[in-house]
């Protein structure tokens, strides 16, 4: 019985990628975005999903202290010596509250956009919009790309990923879903409930003509390099342990199991 898969293998004087040799034919010819869809699919990225790659997962990268970095600070804060498990950590919470909402909205776009296609009058585009917004509405959903805590007049991200969309040939029949919601959402709600990153992200995916797993996936390689940031903060300028502490001096919990609080 033999073991195998396509991605690599390892010979006692080479190491091949989806049959080509890492030292001859990669090092020094791929980049790191070429080498992520390359390792996943066995071809090489055209320029413009190449761009596009780059744009999302640099928008995913760091967004402050958001819940990701503070399990990433608060890891390393008790484990200083685990690097990789305080990445871990910060990268477990990508899930349908974050991170995780990009693929949530690339599944959205792809699941609701019915038959609409780059062509179809706006007037088609919009009624699509509208019913599927009405019924997130009276199921008491939250539709997925829509609106955020902080930017409530828009999300700042958005248009330029759009715009990045336009420039590399992704500004398709999922864009226009998803700004046709953004409208619908309006009108239903009585209030703006910007497209965020999320949405712009799924947009994107969508129009790429990838599976919504891949929105996560983009996510998740992007936070990466901002926890590592984090963590490389958190060695110069520590912040862990303030956190640490002003959640004993708020917590009764803890200072009825006689832990007291600091000052």
């Amino acid at each position: 019985m033999s073991i195998k898969t396509d991605i690599g293998f390892t010979t006692q004087d080479q190491i091949f990628v989806r049959g080509r040799n890492l030292s001859e034919d990669i090092l020094g010819k791929m980049d790191f975005i070429d080498m992520i869809y390359f390792t996943a699919t066995g071809q090489e990225p055209s320029a413009p999903l190449r761009a596009m790659m780059n744009a999302i997962i640099v928008t995913a990268t760091d967004h402050g202290l958001t819940p990701s970095a503070i399990a990433a600070r608060m890891t390393i804060l008790g484990a200083p010596e685990s690097l990789q498990g305080a990445v871990a950590a910060g990268l477990l919470g990508a899930g349908n509250h974050f991170l995780g909402t990009m693929q949530n909205a690339a599944q959205f776009a792809q699941d609701h956009i019915g038959s609409l296609t780059l062509e179809s009058p706006d007037a088609e585009v919009a009624a699509q919009a509208r019913s599927v917004v009405k019924s997130y509405r009276a199921a008491k959903r939250i539709l997925p790309g829509m609106g955020h805590p902080i930017h409530i007049h828009g999300d700042p991200r958005t248009p330029r990923l759009r715009q990045i969309a336009r420039d590399n040939g992704f500004d398709g029949k999922h864009w226009r879903f998803m700004c046709a919601v953004e409208q619908a959402a309006k009108d239903e709600y009585g209030r703006l409930l910007p497209m965020n990153a999320a949405g712009a992200v799924g947009a994107s995916v969508s129009d790429m003509g990838l599976a919504p797993i891949w929105a996560r996936a983009f996510a998740l390689i992007g936070r990466s390099a901002g926890l590592l940031a984090h963590l490389m903060d958190e060695a110069a300028k520590p912040l862990g342990q303030k956190i640490w502490d002003l959640i004993l001096a708020q917590d009764d919990s803890a200072q009825l199991a006689g832990l007291a609080p600091r000052n």
